[in-house]
């Protein structure tokens, strides 16, 4: 297999002794677009803390490569830094921590940034430098039309959900990942958010050629990030996949059908 690829082999997932994953296998390309959609409690949010390796969710079986290289055994943070991303359904709040604090620590760490010369040992040595670090965090402000003052407020204490998916979307433009996982992006997001979110979503996309996952029960995100992969998540796997036309039969049809074609 090229290395250009998230690949999702043979998973299996359990939490607290149930199994929930029985048997996931999907394969992103750099610089596609793939949905997943499927109805309540079939699996598809434990997908994505699995694979970024939240320590609650247990692989007994499969495997997940990023570009060619098992990442089972990397911690979520190792994950992160070969490419990995995902933009959670529900962002955590960190009371003490300002929103700058966090995007200037976790894009230095993804980056692996190094100390200069004659700047080591000391204070904040190991960040990226405040001047080149604003500038760049500025003009993603601009694009993403965030208030600067949103820096200064602690990580997502408080904000509405809009706020919530845009401080997302914000870190996902500064960690620049090969790989995002979305995982219901559109939760909590009225219709004005979820435009100007998705479109810098797909602005994102395009530029650094990134595979994206997009997790959603429905259609009206995909009519801004278009995808050119659907799947059907059912009872822990992927029953059924096709293109975008695959959409319109489960706004039409919804679920049933799919629990009557596989029993």
């Amino acid at each position: 297999m090229e290395s250009n690829f998230l690949e999702i082999d043979n998973l299996h997932v359990t939490v607290e002794g149930k199994e929930i994953l029985k048997g996931v296998n999907l394969t992103i390309k750099q610089g596609e677009v793939h949905a997943l959609m499927g109805p309540n409690g079939s699996g598809k949010s434990t997908l994505s803390y699995a694979l970024m390796g939240h320590p609650s969710y247990t692989i007994t079986q499969g495997d997940v490569r990023v570009q060619g290289e098992s990442i089972l055994s990397l911690a979520p943070d190792e994950r992160a830094r070969r490419g990995l991303f995902l933009a959670m359904q529900y962002p955590v709040a960190v009371p003490g921590v300002t929103l700058y604090s966090f995007l200037h620590a976790a894009t230095s760490a993804i980056r692996g940034y190094q100390p200069r010369e004659g700047q080591r040992g000391r204070l904040n040595a190991h960040l990226i430098p405040m001047r080149e670090f604003r500038k760049e965090l500025n003009e993603k402000l601009d694009m993403l039309k965030m208030d600067p003052a949103f820096l200064t407020r602690y990580l997502n204490e408080g904000f509405s959900g809009g706020e919530k998916k845009r401080a997302e979307v914000l870190q996902m433009a500064l960690l620049k990942p090969r790989f995002t996982v979305l995982d219901e992006l559109d939760s909590g997001l009225d219709i004005d958010a979820l435009r100007v979110v998705s479109e810098n979503v797909t602005r994102l996309q395009q530029e650094l050629t990134m595979g994206v996952l997009i997790i959603t029960h429905y259609q009206r995100i995909l009519n801004y990030i278009y995808p050119q992969f659907v799947h059907i998540f059912y009872e822990g796997r992927i029953v059924k996949s096709g293109d975008a036309k695959l959409v319109d039969v489960l706004e039409e049809k919804g679920y049933d059908w799919v629990r009557e074609e596989i029993g």
